[in-house]
């Protein structure tokens, strides 16, 4: 019975900390400008990662930070409120410290719902995880 007990500490752990590193991105100023509009920890062991966006989700453009460890960004898919998608090859290499160029959004800022992205984490002296930041650009010209 104590054996069943420590699996499920174990299973139910392991789910939280899933669900933990998968919460929504919520974005509350509107001005214009960069913002922050996600980040996680990106691993050796998965290869696709996504951020929810919710709030003030109008965006123009997005970029990509990444600190601690360098990346290999393979492809984006962008999904808009509205329903459609809009899929970006990258094919790039982020240094650590480094950023993505600017990637300007179909239809000029539109309203995100979520970032679907495809890496590879590259192998470094200290194994350490990259932590990557989602960048919008909210221009706010349709409110002028």
């Amino acid at each position: 019975m104590k054996w069943i007990g420590t699996i499920m500490l174990f299973l139910l752990g392991g789910y939280s900390s899933k669900l933990m590193a998968q919460q929504p991105a919520v974005i509350l100023n509107d001005k214009a400008g960069w913002h922050k509009i996600g980040e996680t920890t990106v691993n050796f062991h998965k290869d696709k990662d996504e951020i929810m966006i919710i709030g003030a989700d109008r965006f123009a453009s997005i970029k990509f930070k990444v600190t601690d460890a360098p990346i290999d960004l393979t492809s984006i898919d962008v999904y808009y409120e509205s329903g459609d998608m809009q899929m970006v090859k990258l094919n790039t290499h982020i240094k650590m410290k480094g950023e993505s160029k600017v990637i300007d959004l179909n239809g000029g800022e539109r309203n995100l719902k979520k970032i679907v992205f495809v890496y590879s984490t590259l192998p470094n002296y200290k194994d350490k995880k990259a932590h990557l930041e989602i960048w919008g650009l909210k221009t706010n010209i349709d409110k002028k």
